[in-house]
């Protein structure tokens, strides 16, 4: 019974995405550029999130965690 409750969270564990190299200090620039940000271009942004709240009526769940780099 404890084994079939733990197995989904064993796999959960190993299935998170973890690389087996971290990011070395001189690939950090690369991440670094505004094109690898999740958002470039902030008046965009805002403006699409105007949209869609104008045609959906409703806000938010643009929020994400994490930035790519594996930190979070």
């Amino acid at each position: 019974m404890n084994t079939a409750r733990l197995a989904p969270l064993a796999l959960a564990l190993l299935a998170t995405g973890c690389t087996l190299e971290p990011v070395r200090p001189w690939e950090r620039d690369l991440l670094a550029k505004p094109e690898m940000q999740l958002v470039p271009d902030a008046d965009e942004n805002f403006l699409d999130q105007h949209i869609e709240f104008s045609k959906e009526g409703s806000f938010g769940g643009q929020g994400v965690g994490g930035g790519g780099c594996g930190c979070n």
